[in-house]
């Protein structure tokens, strides 16, 4: 999705640097545990880079000639990364964030779309929902850092995280019914589990564009980062998260996305299945110690 000229320009944003507390943490791993690997980086294709921070993973949305459109390349390597960070046993928790100083990401490439035959299309759409896919599958909890515009495409992203961290410059919409598609990303299913059906349909189908404070009203984001700072908010959030044990992490996620939708009495015994991958597991054992010995944990992960 474009974003025309009458928009005006939003404050600049460029990676600002992690708060202190984070980068105290980032030099002994996100939890604070000795032996962590320091900071690294990856690179998935043209658009798409990996940072870890101790126990983070910071993905990042890396196209800012196309204001994070995404297009078959980028869509192909965001799958690519969130297959590689699924596997990840050392990964607590994924921040996704965005290089781009204006946008977080504009949604489909248009501009490759209009080249599309039809065929192009049908061949495309398995790699667009691999993307999106990817992102909402991930298993350790995932945060947005948002900033800027998340529109279409973009905020489907945002979506398909557990939180959405949004600051004052964020502008979010779903506008696709405004140029004769639906969204296509989850965004049909996930934003009437976030705000209820009514207000997700008036939002779908006026395609209005929804600013930051409104957004945090209406529960489209969760967060409001002081400033234009989403990035470091979301990061020491993440920090946060990831001093927690792993394997519970992991299964409270579970937990949380198979039960939505589901009566009461289904919905506790998805919680009772987590439950059981979680009762004799190392971590479970290391954090009951730990609190007795008065100490922190130090999470075996397994």
């Amino acid at each position: 999705m474009s974003v025309p000229p009458s928009e005006g320009p939003l404050p600049p944003h460029s990676s600002p640097p992690l708060s202190p507390s984070f980068l105290a943490a980032d030099a002994a791993g996100a939890a604070g545990e000795p032996g962590d690997a320091a900071p690294s980086e990856r690179r998935f294709g043209e658009y798409v880079t990996v940072r870890t921070h101790g126990h983070v993973a910071e993905l990042v949305l890396d196209r800012p000639a196309a204001m994070n459109a995404v297009s078959s390349a980028m869509a192909r390597s965001i799958a690519e990364a969130c297959t590689a960070l699924a596997a990840d046993r050392d990964v607590r928790v994924t921040v996704l964030t965005s290089s781009h100083d204006r946008a977080f990401c504009v949604g489909a490439d248009l501009k490759e779309r209009n080249s599309f035959s039809d065929a192009d299309l049908v061949r495309q759409r398995p790699l667009a929902r691999a993307a999106y896919t990817g992102v909402l599958e991930l298993p350790m909890p995932a945060v947005a850092a948002v900033h800027g515009y998340a529109l279409g495409g973009g905020y489907e992203l945002a979506l398909a995280c557990d939180v959405i961290v949004a600051d004052a410059t964020t502008v979010v919409a779903l506008p696709e019914v405004s140029v004769g598609v639906i969204p296509g990303g989850g965004g049909t299913q996930l934003l009437p589990r976030r705000i209820g059906a009514a207000r997700a349909a008036e939002l779908v189908f006026t395609a209005r564009r929804v600013a930051a404070d409104e957004a945090l009203a209406l529960g489209l984001v969760d967060r409001l980062a002081a400033g234009a700072d989403a990035r470091t908010e979301a990061l020491a959030l993440a920090d946060r998260i990831a001093g927690n044990s792993p394997v519970g992490l992991r299964a409270a996620k579970r937990a949380l996305r198979l039960g939505q939708g589901l009566d009461l009495k289904a919905g506790l015994e998805v919680e009772d299945a987590a439950w059981r991958t979680v009762a004799f597991s190392g971590d479970r054992a290391e954090g009951v110690a730990a609190f007795n010995e008065k100490r922190k944990p130090v999470w075996p992960g397994e």
